[in-house]
């Protein structure tokens, strides 16, 4: 099936993704902050940069599919490590395995978002977004450490999905597919965490999912399966919901 590189690959949504893709066949190269073939903190822009040049060494320079899922929740109390891994651990790598990519076969990637990106119409006007779509690591970590920490996390998830909606003609006519999956609550270690975090516990229990349940982590992995493989072969630019119907039930006029 080829080689794929799976960042936050250890646990969560990653785990399960790279499960479900090694029994498809896939060679995966994971890249986390322990239990990967590729150990890095994605906070640091130097590790970043380590973690792309290890993964390009043990592929020969090729990847044929890309996933990345490592990303932080608001609740961990370090606001402007939450900005430098959601957002700019994902652009990095984007960009960093962007040749690569355009050197695999039938080439995609899928990042995961979440659907508390647009949950509210203000986030994508906020100066840590702008700083964010900007590239600046520095001032988003200054703005970060400001606000606080589910914000940061919604406000680093809309410029994820921006950043893969911008991506959509450079990537596409370059023969490489971008798609983001955006996620409602799913039973995670993040997302138990959050549930024990006074605050953010409430928020997150007071999202209502019309389905009635949270998702699981290998409902997510079969949505990235598909927009990974040759079924999805006219899906691009896109944005998934893969929330019970949440965000349809909070923006039922926006889509």
């Amino acid at each position: 099936m080829g080689i794929i590189a799976i960042s936050g690959c250890a646990t969560g949504i990653g785990a399960a993704c790279r499960q479900r893709l090694e029994a498809d066949g896939y060679e995966v190269v994971g890249i986390d902050i322990k239990s990967a073939e590729v150990v890095a903190d994605l906070s640091r822009p130097e590790e970043r940069a380590a973690a792309v040049e290890q993964v390009l060494e043990r592929t020969g320079g090729t990847l044929d599919r890309l996933l990345l899922c490592a990303g932080l929740g608001g609740h961990i109390g370090d606001n402007a490590k939450v900005a430098s891994v959601n957002y700019f651990g994902v652009v990095d790598l984007l960009g960093g395995f962007f040749p690569a990519l355009r050197k695999g076969a039938d080439p995609s990637a899928v990042v995961i978002c979440s659907n508390s990106a647009q949950i509210a119409p203000q986030l994508g006007e906020s100066p840590l977004v702008a700083a964010m779509l900007a590239g600046d690591e520095d001032e988003a970590r200054r703005l970060a450490d400001a606000d606080t920490g589910q914000g940061v996390y919604m406000m680093s998830k809309n410029a994820v999905g921006r950043a893969v909606r911008r991506r959509s003609l450079e990537w596409g006519t370059a023969g490489v597919r971008l798609n983001a999956v955006a996620p409602g609550p799913v039973d995670t270690p993040l997302l138990r965490e959050g549930l024990e975090t006074p605050g953010d516990g409430d928020l997150i229990r007071a999202f209502k999912i019309p389905v009635g349940r949270y998702g699981t982590p290998a409902e997510v992995a079969a949505t990235v399966r598909f927009l990974l493989g040759p079924e999805a072969a006219f899906v691009h630019g896109a944005v998934w919901y893969v929330d019970g119907g949440a965000d349809a039930n909070v923006r039922p006029d926006s889509f």
